[in-house]
């Protein structure tokens, strides 16, 4: 910890570097209301997995078929931040929380046991983002639970309706931020559209967030394995760098037909020219992320719901991977990338009013030659 003098107002202590083998992977399920996220999480928590999964809830949905089939524990005690559990045969749990913040899921481990997996559910008109937050500050703060990704569940035959009627001028939908914000997204109910409409439905989603992979299901039945253990935000996952470098499909070009928000889509922007300075890298995410001083041709602030990147660095070129949500933002070094694919700097934007020959002009000064 660092020392402190008699003149020193404040003093910061230095943050320990706390191995990440025994934290505990949470993700997050979001989704709009009836898209099929408590199917998800039944058919999750009855697949042969072979994992202690916690399943925390906002409030137990009425009719819920974990509810008819199992029966909630008596009662609660005073002071405790959940509300009730539901013990599972196959070792799971189903809890309903009062408060979503770390101190109730930790003490639901301390109560029940160390969990192989947890699964937090938000409501279906939840921002995902301050609840992802949480999660990634408290990882840097020695938590025992880290955030793995986020999953949103789209309803394929409803989707279209429920987002015409959400969408309000001047304002960001949850639907769209739910979409921005998902590291894969399940597009749910196909046996009840036709091809055309599926494809209409994917046209739109891909205009929003187009480097999510997507998995298409029908009841929620999807591959556990396609959709747990990402380590979307984990650097230890290089191979994930492949992900970052393939991706070249960007929705700036306004010639796209847009149902769902004409001012929120994906940029990809490509830094050709060497390497960048790192001080100068993070100078600018400051000004973009956190003052918001940049803008369109049109003079609206460029908002930035994710942000993911892989830059080379310094006079080494030093590979950096960027992660980003909302406001917060982390530049972590990695030594080894496993790969053997030459590496291009590349930044990745989901969010509003993203003008791309702007962004690419702008990060273009933290190149140095």
């Amino acid at each position: 910890m660092a020392d402190c003098t008699e003149e020193e107002d404040e003093c910061v202590p230095s943050l320990i570097s706390i191995p990440n083998t025994s934290k505990v992977p949470v993700t997050i399920i979001t989704g709009y209301l009836g898209s099929g996220k408590t199917t998800l999480l039944n058919h999750i928590l009855t697949s042969q997995h072979g994992k202690r999964i916690a399943v925390i809830l906002n409030e137990f949905g009425e009719g819920s078929a974990m509810e008819k089939s199992l029966s909630v524990a008596d009662g609660q005690r005073e002071g405790e931040l959940y509300e009730e559990w539901l013990e599972l045969r196959n070792g799971c749990l189903c809890c309903s929380v009062k408060d979503n913040g770390i101190k109730a899921i930790e003490m639901l481990m301390e109560k029940k046991g160390k969990f192989d997996y947890i699964l937090l559910e938000t409501t279906g008109l939840a921002d995902p983002g301050p609840i992802a937050s949480m999660f990634w500050l408290d990882e840097e703060l020695g938590c025992d639970i880290y955030l793995d990704g986020i999953i949103d569940v789209v309803d394929a035959k409803f989707c279209m309706r429920q987002w015409s009627e959400e969408r309000c001028e001047g304002q960001v939908s949850a639907y769209v931020r739910q979409l921005a914000l998902a590291d894969i997204i399940i597009v749910n109910k196909l046996d009840l559209v036709t091809s055309q409409q599926l494809s209409s439905v994917i046209s739109n989603v891909r205009l929003i967030n187009s480097e999510a992979p997507l998995v298409e299901s029908i009841h929620s039945c999807v591959d556990v394995e396609k959709i747990l253990d990402l380590k979307a935000y984990s650097e230890t996952k290089c191979h994930r760098l492949s992900d970052l470098q393939s991706s070249t499909v960007s929705t700036d070009d306004p010639s796209h037909s847009h149902h769902l928000d004409p001012t929120v889509g994906t940029v990809t922007i490509e830094l050709t020219e060497g390497s960048v300075d790192q001080q100068l890298l993070d100078d600018c995410l400051q000004n973009l992320l956190w003052e918001k001083q940049l803008t369109d041709s049109h003079g609206n602030h460029m908002d930035i719901f994710r942000l993911k990147g892989a830059v080379l660095a310094g006079d080494n070129k030093e590979l950096v991977l960027i992660q980003g949500v909302n406001e917060l933002y982390q530049l972590t070094p990695i030594k080894s990338t496993n790969t053997q694919q030459p590496i291009t700097s590349r930044l990745i934007f989901i969010g509003r009013y993203l003008d791309k020959s702007i962004l690419l002009h702008y990060f273009s000064s933290c190149l140095v030659t």
